[in-house]
């Protein structure tokens, strides 16, 4: 009984393959024949070239390009009269300054910008100053700034304003003493020093040169504990506090004047200041009321601020800190850094080299790009100059009415997740014009609007058709939407994805798909698996110097199908035989087989590429010796059969050796023999292989005994001269050794005295009587 309701279930379960089977067969005959077996419902999206190539049609292909619409593109101006006034906003440095793009995924979209620089262009100027201690030479000379500044910017635009703001540091301990006495006065010995403040706004931008000089006539210096100051403070509020400041939507300038350094983020904790600057306004009259409740800002949190509200800064210092504000000045764009003389004697001459130095440069920023889309620059500055790279954001050198360009490309790797239009800024920085570029993603081919709901092209209506394929409803899968994932279990469908009844599912190379194999794709769109259990692909063959299929076939199945005149494995082995060709005309010289473009040789005394080389064999000259002497001198063991054995050759005959032809003058093969006859006479030939030509010359052979007689009496007389040279040398050196001695001798000294122990052995004995008589 057990028997029988196991061939029933085997029998039930052989009737859904079968089932299924014949579904997917229908399924295929409603879709359009484009896949290949094994082949997802990805794979019909691909390059042009490739959709050709698999037989697509050329009026089933959607191939949805990218474009540019130039929404607003005001001329930039061009003044007829210098006089002629116009309103900030009337004035159009940039352009366009509206497009939109609608971006393909790997396409870029390229635009041009124009930037000319606009002469009388307005320009609001601030002047942020230390009033420390240290400062206060420097106050008298700023106190007639601002007429004689106004003066020397009329020379450069007719609107100008100018405004005055101080700061010395935070209110608290360590920077200030806190004692009563100190808060009023913090100045030592006589001097009459104001309280200390972090920053005062003193005046707003104003026309009104001589308000600035009297306002800043009234400034006093005020005094702190530590060298930093808190300039950082009032640079954040000049940047944040638009209204209190007086910005104008023109040309900001912002110069910062001190002669110390400057505290940053994280210095407030020294005062117990733990909070991060907000980046907000709080002035109240004027003045900043925050500063013993946040930090500092931090150097990017300035950068940030000063871009965004598009100010230029001067820092005006002196020799001591210029190294520090250098250094800064690389971190903040659009900045200058200039000297200051000990009393700001030279603080009009500075602003004005500052300005014509930050002007004259242009520097395209944009802002933050949405996640997968990128840009590059490349400028087209004066004369034609083309940059890319960081430099292609820049010009330099631009003078008032100056046209410049810029190439900007936009590119999208892929579609926004949220599906919607993004919208990027570009700018010049340092102006407060910019561009508006929206950003449109082609993430949909059209045929999908064009979609048929509950299609009867996938399974009865359990899908959508559209551009060609199901697109299937909630929990059905496969082509054509025609399995259900609760009513077929999973094994029976497997079972249709393994190969040979084998246990791999899809050859591992892919996912089994309602019964149906679909090859997974790979990181390189151009390499596929296919077959109906994925178990081909075109990357697997064989390989020959790095190239697949020797760079001489295409892959199929992970077999070679080479072109024409190649074969192997690997389509490595030429049939082509040229070159195997000896000198002879002949393949392998007539002694090898050639074997993929290569000779190998059958005769084992025969080598090289041809096989023409044979070191083993009698040499060319031995070879011809006897023919030579027969033809030439009528000689030699051959002398007697000459014109049968030796007429292969044609001889020509020269009077002397050097009148034989040389390698140098000949385009063919040639060898020089030397040859001795019976007679001991030598003579010379040359053979050249490819005409079997000889050139033939005669010279006697030497004398023996005279030579070895000249030899061996030339080692007698070399042996005789070495003895009397050393001879004449020995005589010399005593002679030297004898005259030594002489003169020693000569120059020797010898005492004379008697010994005093020597006594005399003769006595003398004198008679006292003797008279001589």
């Amino acid at each position: 009984m057990s028997q029988v309701l196991l061939h029933y279930a085997l029998w039930d379960i052989m009737l859904q393959i079968s089932l299924k089977i014949f579904l997917i067969t229908i399924s295929f005959a409603v879709l359009q024949n484009f896949l290949t077996v094994g082949q997802s419902k990805s794979a019909r999206c691909d390059d042009l070239e490739s959709l050709k190539k698999r037989k697509c049609a050329a009026n089933k292909i959607e191939n949805p390009r990218g474009s540019i619409a130039v929404n607003k593109d005001k001329p930039v101006t061009n003044r007829k009269d210098v006089a002629e006034k116009l309103k900030p906003e009337d004035i159009t440095q940039i352009q366009p300054q509206k497009l939109t793009l609608t971006l393909r995924s790997g396409e870029p979209q390229t635009f041009q910008l124009k930037f000319k620089r606009a002469e009388d262009y307005p320009i609001d100027l601030y002047y942020l100053m230390d009033l420390s201690f240290s400062m206060r030479d420097d106050l008298e000379n700023v106190k007639n700034l601002g007429t004689d500044l106004m003066e020397e910017m009329r020379k450069i635009t007719s609107d100008f304003r100018i405004g005055f703001g101080s700061f010395v540091e935070k209110t608290v301990m360590p920077y200030i003493s806190t004692t009563p006495a100190r808060l009023l006065n913090p100045c030592t010995g006589n001097e009459n020093c104001t309280s200390p403040f972090s920053y005062k706004n003193v005046l707003k931008l104003t026309e009104d040169g001589d308000e600035f000089n009297k306002l800043v006539s009234q400034q006093q210096i005020s005094g702190n504990l530590d060298s930093p100051e808190g300039g950082f403070d009032a640079i954040m509020q000049v940047a944040v506090c638009e209204k209190d400041i007086g910005w104008r939507n023109v040309t900001r300038l912002l110069v910062f004047s001190t002669d110390a350094g400057f505290h940053f983020a994280g210095d407030g904790k020294l005062g117990g200041i733990v909070l991060p600057n907000d980046g907000r306004c709080h002035l109240e009259n004027n003045m900043y009321t925050m500063s013993h409740y946040y930090d500092y800002p931090s150097i990017a949190h300035l950068v940030q601020k000063l871009s965004d509200h598009n100010i230029q800064t001067i820092f005006a210092v002196t020799e001591e800190f210029q190294p520090v504000y250098k250094e800064l000045k690389n971190l903040i764009p659009k900045s200058a850094v200039g000297t200051l003389s000990s009393n700001s004697s030279n603080v009009i001459k500075l602003i004005l080299d500052a300005y014509n130095s930050l002007s004259s440069e242009v520097i395209l920023e944009n802002s933050k790009l949405p996640e997968g889309v990128s840009i590059t620059y490349q400028s087209i500055c004066k004369n034609g100059v083309e940059s890319s790279g960081d430099n292609g954001r820049k010009c330099s050198n631009i003078s008032i009415g100056d046209e410049v360009f810029f190439k900007i490309s936009i590119e999208s790797q892929k579609c926004p997740s949220h599906g919607k239009s993004e919208i990027i800024k570009i700018k010049p920085l340092g102006f407060t014009e910019e561009v508006e570029v929206v950003l449109n993603f082609i993430c949909d081919c059209q045929c999908a609007a064009e979609g048929q709901p509950k299609s009867k092209k996938c399974s009865g209506g359990n899908g959508t058709f559209e551009c060609g394929a199901c697109k299937c409803n909630e929990g059905r899968i496969g082509l054509s939407c025609e399995c259900s994932k609760d009513e077929v279990r999973t094994e029976d469908l497997d079972a249709n994805c393994r190969k040979d009844n084998g246990t791999d599912i899809c050859s591992n190379s892919g996912d089994c798909v309602c019964g149906i194999c679909e090859c997974k794709k790979r990181e390189n769109p151009a390499e596929v698996y296919s077959g109906k259990y994925c178990e081909c692909d075109n990357f697997n063959c064989d390989r020959s110097n790095n190239k697949l299929c020797g760079g001489h076939g295409r892959c199929e199945c992970r077999k070679c199908i080479c072109d024409a005149n190649y074969t192997g494995s690997a389509c490595d082995c030429s049939l082509d035989t040229s070159t195997c060709l000896a000198k002879n005309g002949q393949i392998c010289n007539g002694r090898g087989t050639c074997d993929c473009g290569i000779c190998k040789c059958t005769n084992p005394k025969f080598q090289g590429p041809t096989c023409e080389t044979c070191p083993t064999c009698p040499g060319v000259c031995t070879e011809h010796k006897d023919c030579v002497q027969c033809r030439a001198f009528d000689a030699g063991p051959k002398k007697e059969t000459c014109e049968q054995e030796c007429s292969y050759f044609n001889l020509i005959k020269v009077s002397d050796r050097d009148k034989l032809p040389q390698p140098t003058d000949q385009s063919y093969p040639l060898t020089h023999c030397k040859e001795r006859d019976a007679n001991d006479c030598w003579f010379y030939y040359t053979y050249v292989t490819q005409y079997a030509v000889l050139h033939v010359t005669m010279t006697s052979g030497p004398d023996i005994i005279p030579i070895v007689a000249g030899v061996v009496a030339g080692i007698v007389l070399i042996g005789l001269a070495l003895l009397l040279i050393w001879k004449l040398l020995m005589i010399i050196h005593d002679r030297r050794e004898f005259a030594k001695f002489e003169k020693e001798k000569m120059n020797a000294k010898w005492d004379t005295g008697e010994n005093p122990i020597y006594k005399s052995a003769v006595t003398t004995v004198v008679n006292p009587k003797y008279e001589g008589k």
